[in-house]
């Protein structure tokens, strides 16, 4: 434990910190910038996340401590909002970054810090969920919960941006990348393997919890590829399969029609990628279709205790998929939209911007 003196000295130039405005990069410059990884441009993008970081992370950890109806003291936010001091400290107090060695030593401890940061997601859902939960009992639900929702939001946006500095910086170091990558970002990625994949996962999850699962068919041009970070890719269309997934099997389970698939199109317009996710899951109530953007619905009948043992990835429950995955395609400009057919299925519609074209200061 620091003592109160160090602490109140760290509370300090959080507030000092926090106060300050980022600075926008935009992805060309990231793709320009990392397109030629020199040591020269390693160190350079060093000391610019060594003085850019505590600026982001401060302005979280301040905003985590002013949340409205106690939302700051349940003890899973008080956990998020340590992690975030506590990266504060660690690249605040980093010794200036002045050559190749300093750049590396700071690269090995921002590693760290996203590491320790990989359970925010969940562990802020779980604070959530026990306000819900409080709020529920005493049946006091405010009116201005929105509150909630557009600081989540912002909180989230910010992470991914954080997470992106991070691991563009550090996917940098790969002496070998593949041919097109350039740190996180794929120049050449094509949205019918990330399909694939997303798919793969998301199927053996349905196969584990129901025991069977929907077909899933994809259409599109296998040879199509365009630039956008794969990771990002995957989590979205990991989250809208797995919910498209859910809803078939749970409709059919003990129906004796076949099942029918998921389906996923590609298509390649001029401005937007976009993937279409479609499935005849019986649709979302149109009551419903306003809150499923927000981060305390879920459509699970049984949401999971995030207070219990973590088994990894489930079929649903948190409530956090669906806005998160809108806040990761509106992070490069693009969007998620979902149109509902109470009675039929659901079509998810992920437009995704093409990156190369992009001067836009990212969040």
């Amino acid at each position: 434990m620091a003592s109160e003196p160090v602490a109140r000295a760290v509370a300090e130039e959080v507030v000092r910190w926090g106060s300050m405005k980022p600075t926008g990069v935009s992805l060309r410059y990231m793709m320009e910038f990392g397109s030629n990884p020199t040591q020269r441009n390693l160190l350079l993008s060093a000391q610019f996340l060594q003085k850019e970081l505590p600026i982001r992370i401060a302005r979280r950890a301040l905003e985590l401590d002013s949340l409205p109806f106690g939302l700051s003291n349940k003890p899973a936010i008080l956990k998020v909002r340590d992690w975030y001091l506590d990266s504060f400290r660690d690249i605040r107090y980093f010794p200036e970054v002045r050559n190749h060695n300093d750049e590396l030593a700071f690269t090995q401890m921002i590693k760290m810090v996203k590491v320790r940061h990989n359970n925010v997601v969940p562990t802020m859902a779980l604070g959530v969920q026990q306000l819900k939960n409080q709020l529920c009992r005493t049946r006091k639900v405010p009116f201005g919960f929105d509150e909630i929702h557009e600081f989540l939001d912002r909180f989230y946006l910010s992470r991914i941006g954080i997470r992106m500095l991070i691991g563009q910086h550090v996917a940098l170091h790969d002496p070998e990348p593949e041919p097109g990558v350039i740190g996180l970002i794929n120049t050449r990625l094509s949205p019918i393997q990330v399909a694939q994949a997303a798919s793969e996962d998301a199927r053996a999850i349905c196969l584990r919890t129901y025991g069977s699962a929907p077909d899933i068919n994809i259409y599109g041009d296998p040879n199509f590829t365009f630039p956008y970070v794969a990771s990002h890719l995957y989590l979205m269309l990991f989250e809208l399969v797995k919910n498209s997934l859910r809803a078939v099997q749970e409709r059919y389970m003990n129906s004796d029609e076949d099942v029918p698939p998921v389906r996923i199109i590609v298509a390649d317009g001029e401005e937007d990628v976009t993937i279409k996710v479609s499935d005849e899951g019986g649709g979302i109530p149109r009551s419903g279709l306003p809150k499923i953007f927000t981060h305390l619905y879920s459509t699970a009948k049984n949401p999971p205790d995030l207070d219990g043992p973590n088994e990894g990835a489930t079929m649903a429950g948190y409530g956090f998929g669906l806005p998160i995955s809108r806040l990761y395609a509106r992070y490069f400009g693009g969007d998620l939209q979902i149109i509902s057919m109470e009675g039929y299925g659901t079509d998810a519609y992920l437009h995704l911007s093409r990156l190369g074209d992009s001067e836009e200061p990212l969040p």
